[in-house]
């Protein structure tokens, strides 16, 4: 069996760039801002100080890890350190061109390090450049830097990254060493002298990636997103390389299209699919690379990545209000109206729950809901309910059959509702307008206003999705105005509350069309008004709508009494009605006396 051999070289920057590199095709993208970059010329500036190059100190600045290319001769890939390693040479372009400018005569050892010629065995002599990019998003920005043209057409983050390097290095050379050409001078052969790295160079890519996993300590220097990918390959056939490039890319463009951060999708994905409560992003690269027997991603590393990908697009449709299959889901729709942009917890089960079959995974979506709905109106810790998703997520992938199914809703959603429906009662009953955000307080009359329509009309096209009822057409009035003229204020009565206007009694949806012609009037002007309105809760509260005997209509609002009158004691009233059809919509059990969960 042949020996594996490390050769670790301490390398100068002209040592460095004797040799050629490329940094290949699956490997990450140039991502230094110019933060990064005027902070590594900062640094190399500072070092060198007042003193000329002999007497300045030398100045370490990394390591970077290669293997011989497969591909070509004479030139090692580059496995790690590709930021630095890009970053320097665009800083020997800038250099060049910067001396160019002040008319002084080329370097003919600066030139070198930019590009040379190699000679193979026949005698054919080879032009390239010193360093070159595979990936696709490279562009050929490097390219023209190396030749000294502008980078007209900067079509990817990676080739304006490396625009912005290359404009910050010419600037920060004229800003330090002015219209000096001897200056520069030393400042060159103190950069391509003195500042060093380490240079560790392996037989293959597998060792490679190896050593630069060790390196990296296991996440803590490197995004973990970055380190599993290298995981994959060094478990991956280099003739495999390009299939699982192709795959890997399709992956983070599903993330970076859905714009959600690639950690916070793994975290998720975890605990949905493994037997995982809580997992921080910090450990995620460790929790995968310990577990290869469990997930199995070494004997086909393409078909886990496949995984995430399914994983990814199920995510991003169900963040979008859409099942897996990306076809609009009423019940997801109503949690991206209830969640804002920031919830995400509810997504743990969805994702466990994508094998259900459409029925059950409705009633799956329903239930998340109706208990995420429960959560945030009783001000439960996110903590808390993402614990329990992650924990309940286990028991859901287990799911097979109906009957399961309703076992487990009946354990785990009725069983916590039921927890906290004293909680949720006292919530419903105290919610007030600037306690809570708006959007949220238009998702509850909007519900409110929905249930009732649906009891009345059936569900239709113009009944079940929530988003007509909170469309820009529909506004919040307040039954007492917030700034009553007097005639209202007389008729309204003595307060005792100064906080009942801001109360749910006191807010129902109207037109815009409707809500501008309300205005701050008594009650007495408004109830004719509230009668021109399309939906049934608005017009019951004045009067009850008279459609004919025991039709579908007067059912749904038997049970809304109208007032006649509009007082303190109504909004009291009419807040303890709608918590009474708030438990109903929002499916609330029996109170239970419950220990655990």
């Amino acid at each position: 069996m042949a020996v594996q051999r490390i050769e670790s070289k301490d390398c100068s920057v002209k040592d460095l760039f004797h040799q050629f590199y490329a940094v290949p095709d699956y490997q990450r993208e140039y991502v230094w801002g110019p933060e990064e970059v005027e902070q590594l010329l900062t640094d190399i500036r500072g070092e060198m100080g007042e003193a000329s190059s002999p007497e300045a100190p030398e100045y370490f600045i990394g390591s970077i890890v290669v293997c011989p290319s497969s591909n070509t001769d004479d030139v090692l890939d580059l496995i790690d350190g590709q930021q630095r390693m890009t970053t320097l040479y665009i800083l020997l372009c800038s250099i060049r061109d910067r001396l160019k400018i002040l008319g002084t005569a080329e370097l003919a050892t600066l030139k070198s390090q930019i590009s040379d010629s190699t000679v193979d065995d026949m005698g054919n002599e080879t032009f390239r450049h010193r360093l070159e990019l595979q990936y696709e998003d490279s562009g050929d920005a490097l390219t023209h830097i190396a030749t000294g043209k502008c980078i007209s057409n900067a079509t990817t983050s990676s080739m304006k990254n490396m625009a912005v390097a290359h404009h910050v290095a010419t600037k920060f050379l004229a800003a330090e060493f002015g219209e000096d050409p001897n200056a520069l001078r030393a400042f060159y052969g103190y950069l391509t002298n003195k500042v060093k790295l380490i240079r560790i160079q392996t037989e293959d890519v597998a060792k490679a990636l190896k050593i630069f996993e060790t390196i990296n300590d296991r996440g803590v220097g490197l995004n973990s997103m970055d380190l599993l990918k290298n995981l994959l390959f060094m478990k991956t056939r280099s003739d495999k390389f390009d299939k699982l490039k192709a795959s890997w890319k399709e992956l983070q463009d599903v993330i970076y299209d859905m714009r959600e951060k690639p950690l916070r999708f793994l975290r998720y994905f975890i605990v949905s699919r493994y037997n995982v409560d809580i997992i921080r992003e910090d450990e995620i690269y460790g929790w995968f690379a310990s577990r290869d027997s469990e997930i199995g991603y070494s004997k086909d590393p393409n078909a886990f990545v496949k995984e995430l990908i399914s994983a990814a697009r199920a995510y991003s449709n169900f963040r979008s209000g859409n099942d897996q299959n990306g076809k609009r889901n009423r019940y997801l729709d109503n949690m991206r109206l209830l969640g804002g942009s920031a919830a995400r917890q509810h997504l743990i089960l969805l994702l466990a729950g994508r094998h259900l079959d459409s029925e059950l995974f409705d009633r799956l979506a329903a239930e998340v809901e109706n208990l995420f709905f429960c959560y945030v109106i009783t001000r439960e810790p996110t903590r808390t309910f993402e614990r329990n998703f992650a924990r309940w997520a286990t028991e859901l992938r287990s799911v097979s059959s109906a009957e399961q199914f309703e076992t487990f809703i009946s354990e785990r959603f009725d069983k916590e509702k039921a927890a906290l429906a004293n909680r949720f009662d006292d919530a419903i009953g105290r919610i007030e307008l600037g306690k809570l955000q708006l959007y949220r307080m238009v998702y509850i009359l909007g519900k409110l206003s929905q249930q009732v329509d649906i009891n009345a009309y059936g569900e239709t096209p113009g009944t079940i999705w929530l988003d007509h009822y909170m469309s820009s057409g529909f506004e919040i009035e307040h039954i007492y105005p917030q700034n009553p003229t007097p005639a209202a204020a007389e008729q309204f009565g003595e307060i005792s509350d100064p906080t009942i206007v801001q109360r749910l009694g006191n807010l129902v949806l109207a037109e815009k069309s409707i809500n501008a012609s309300l205005g701050n009037r008594p009650y007495s002007e408004k109830r004719p008004v509230y009668q021109q309105s399309k939906l049934l809760l608005t017009r019951a509260l004045s009067e009850r709508p008279k459609v004919g005997a025991n039709t579908r209509i007067d059912r749904a609002v038997a049970k809304i009494e109208p007032y006649p009158d509009w007082n303190e004691s109504s909004i009291t009233d009419r807040q303890k009605a709608l918590g009474t059809l708030s438990r109903a919509i929002w499916g609330m059990p029996e109170r239970l006396q419950v220990n655990g969960s």
